[in-house]
């Protein structure tokens, strides 16, 4: 068995990952509705562009939306063609074709550069990372960028290792995947690819490739074909706006100065993010680098393998992508993203190592002990969870409880029992299972929480006047675009702004408005109100006249 097993590792590597893959990105993405503000707000755009046709411009409910450039939204168009319907599935379909892509990229130059044991340890440390795990099943554009750079870098990567006649094809297949980066989310599609693989041939003294003339100029001419015919024409049909609003706001102002989104945060931002992103690796992660510190060895770099290498590659790119988004006073969850891939590489170097050769041995056991007892600890407490949260927080969550409780309290005597008994394969295999069975068992139950503190409001709502065929009115709330998606005929308007005239931005008599509960004592002041359903935190209400 052994022998057949070695004789098709590839196949059988290829088989787990695939699905580990199907579990973490794709089990159940379509049963649950999309979330505010994100989701809902790009699918909508998505949307619009699949029904009118116009795949050129972005609007966001009839108003152009100049924020993002448009591949996302060309992506989830195919998706909506391909499956010939608009839902929950088809919007978040191609997030998870996106990172299943990335992670075989992953696997795929784990194997050729150093074993197929490293990619496929480090393919799946990518797609078992809480943080990644969540947003490739999220409908949003970051993990679509984070996947082209993603595929880029390892592009660059390759042309270290690969034969010099080969190593063109991967410079253009670098400069295509940056430019296709670039479609996705602007700046940051060339700055880290670019940037990644300016240190890492200065590290590796092949700086000068960079500018051979049959690498460089077929490769930049494939990057302006892909990036400039979509900017040239937006240019020419909405100059200034678009100058104005797509190139100044959104990206350099957006990178200097946190007030365009009202996201200023502090240089250690990512730090504390990337503590819970990298869940459940952090701990050994952690371990392993501080034994490796306490136990520094002088460093050569003379005659490094392609291992030591490829290790130190990844070390570069991380720190220059931290180092990037750290570096920009806007920051948000989402943006620390493409860093995941380097980290996943870094630990699959320590998990080979611990696995294989027992190193790190000492710190990850400890490392395992603390998680196991920590994932012991909370789900004996959570037993008792309801004699300390309010009952409407307690109900809100009861349907997660015990699918949470005994995940947590498999997984904490799993890890336990395997690291007492040093099965070190086994320690690594149960923090895999872990992620794979919360990503694809626990997503609905925890969106649904979520969703029961307002959301749910908002789609009955907007469903129940859509079906009606009345327009409808969000009252102080613009950034819920559940409203939006779900609902027909949306209008956004301020508390200032509820007057009554023949403006088409403002409310008639009779309009149904969706407003919050906290607000409704101070409209009814003003206007004579109907309700016509009372939600958790929203009312539906109809504006009958002035008082």
């Amino acid at each position: 068995m052994k022998e057949f097993v070695k004789k098709y590792s590839n196949v059988f590597a290829i088989f787990i990952l695939f699905i580990v893959c199907v579990l973490v990105y794709f089990w159940g993405i379509g049963a649950y509705p999309l979330m505010d503000v994100d989701e809902t707000r790009y699918v909508s755009i998505a949307k619009h562009m699949f029904l009118s046709k116009d795949y050129s411009t972005l609007y966001l409910n009839g108003e152009y939306f100049f924020e993002k450039p448009p591949l996302y939204f060309w992506s989830e168009c195919l998706s909506f063609g391909f499956f010939g319907k608009i839902n929950e599935f088809t919007a978040r379909f191609p997030c998870a074709l996106y990172a299943l892509l990335l992670t075989f990229g992953v696997y795929f130059t784990g194997k050729k550069i150093v074993s197929l044991k490293f990619g496929l340890i480090s393919a799946l440390v990518l797609a078992t990372s809480l943080e990644f795990t969540m947003l490739a099943r999220y409908a949003i554009l970051d993990i679509v960028v984070t996947s082209l750079i993603g595929l880029s870098v390892l592009s660059g990567f390759l042309t270290q290792f690969v034969q010099d006649k080969n190593k063109k094809y991967f410079w253009w297949l670098f400069y295509i995947l940056s430019g296709l980066a670039v479609l996705a989310k602007g700046i940051p599609g060339f700055v880290i690819p670019f940037g990644v693989m300016f240190f890492v041939t200065l590290f590796n003294k092949t700086f000068k490739q960079c500018f051979r003339p049959i690498n460089m100029i077929p490769g930049i001419i494939l990057f302006l074909l892909i990036i400039l015919p979509w900017h040239i024409i937006m240019l020419n049909n909405y100059d200034p706006l678009f100058f104005n609003e797509y190139i100044m706001k959104h990206h350099i102002n957006r990178f200097l100065s946190g007030n365009e989104i009202d996201r200023t945060r502090p240089f250690y931002y990512y730090l504390v993010v990337l503590l819970w992103g990298i869940v459940p690796y952090i701990f050994p992660l952690i371990g392993a680098i501080v034994e490796k510190l306490t136990n520094w060895e002088k460093l050569d770099f003379s005659d490094l393998t392609n291992e030591q290498k490829f290790l130190w590659f990844n070390i570069i790119a991380f720190g220059f992508t931290f180092l990037f988004f750290t570096s920009s006073t806007t920051k948000l969850i989402t943006y620390i993203l493409p860093a995941y891939m380097f980290l996943a590489y870094i630990f699959g170097y320590i998990a080979v190592g611990y696995i294989c050769e027992n190193k790190f041995e000492k710190s990850i056991n400890i490392a395992s002990y603390i998680l196991g007892g920590l994932f012991l600890i909370v789900s004996i407490a959570a037993l008792f969870i309801g004699y300390f949260l309010p009952e409407e927080i307690y109900s809100a969550i009861y349907c997660a409880k015990w699918l949470v409780i005994t995940l947590l309290f498999l997984t904490a005597v799993s890890i336990l029992f395997f690291t007492i008994k040093k099965k070190h394969v086994c320690v690594f295999a149960t923090y895999v299972a872990f992620i794979s069975l919360f990503s694809a068992f626990c997503s609905k139950p925890f969106y649904n929480i979520d969703y029961s503190f307002g959301q749910n409001d908002l789609i009955e709502f907007a469903r129940q006047e859509k079906e009606l065929k009345h327009d409808i009115y969000v009252v102080n709330n613009g950034r819920k675009y559940s409203v939006l998606y779900y609902g027909e005929n949306v209008h956004y308007v301020k508390m200032d702004n509820v007057l009554f005239d023949s403006s088409n931005k403002i409310f008639n008599l009779n309009s149904t408005a969706i407003i919050k509960k906290k607000d409704y004592k101070k409209l009814s002041k003003k206007y004579k109100l109907n309700i016509i359903k009372k939600g958790k935190k929203y009312i539906l209400v109809k504006f009958i006249s002035v008082k």
